[in-house]
């Protein structure tokens, strides 16, 4: 496809997601209890699908994570929560590489778009870890911004699955969609974990300045 075509499906597929995440209902613990007993058996792998499926649009993991703690329990619930993730990650990262990683390339020579790429492709696995951790960082848009730099594939991957098994684990765990309010702990937990996420990042945009050269002793003049 030519650059005006990518840069049109992309436009289109951005304001699909969009409409998508604002138009889509979000449902309740009773809406939920009825579509598992809908589903019967095949509650987790539709889950499953969902989860993987439509949190590529910026739909917050949170509804499903709570989904899956009320329908399927803890362990299950932690398992389809960090697999689903991972699979919606990689759909966001390719489609955002395959439709705009030209355009982001044409603008390299801009210091502000240098800089976010090289942060984020010389960071690896810790910058991934340490952004995903922080809850404010939301979860398809920074997919898309990962797809369209210079991160590698693997490290992405990896760091996605690590910086968000803790707010997985604590919202399926919690299950804070039964009382339709966020308890405290969980307020905490992710306190926490944006703490993490920030000494991490830190860590990564922290440069050392290169050691001064040592100089080497001039040559003693002849002795006389």
């Amino acid at each position: 496809m030519s650059g005006r075509t990518k840069l049109i499906v992309a436009l289109a597929v951005v304001a699909l997601f969009v409409a998508a995440a604002v138009l889509l209902p979000l449902p309740g613990p009773a809406e939920l209890r009825a579509w598992a007993a809908a589903t019967g058996p095949a509650t987790p792998l539709v889950l499953f699908v969902a989860y993987s499926l439509l949190t590529v649009a910026p739909i917050p993991r949170t509804v499903f994570n709570l989904a899956a703690g009320l329908l399927v329990g803890t362990t299950a619930g932690i398992a389809i929560g960090l697999a689903a993730t991972t699979i919606a990650a990689g759909l966001s990262f390719g489609l955002a590489r395959l439709l705009g990683r030209d355009l982001v390339t044409r603008h390299l020579h801009r210091s502000a778009v240098r800089t976010v790429n090289d942060r984020l492709s010389d960071g690896g696995v810790l910058a991934i870890t340490s952004l995903r951790l922080i809850p404010v960082v939301p979860f398809a848009p920074f997919s898309y911004l990962c797809g369209v730099s210079s991160v590698r594939p693997v490290p992405y991957l990896a760091g996605t699955l690590l910086g968000s098994v803790p707010g997985t684990v604590a919202v399926v765990v919690l299950g804070d969609a039964l009382t339709g309010d966020t308890p405290p702990v969980l307020l905490a937990c992710y306190g926490a974990f944006a703490l993490a996420g920030a000494i991490g990042l830190v860590r990564v945009f922290r440069k050392r300045a290169p050691a001064a050269p040592v100089p080497e002793p001039e040559p003693a003049g002849p002795a006389g």
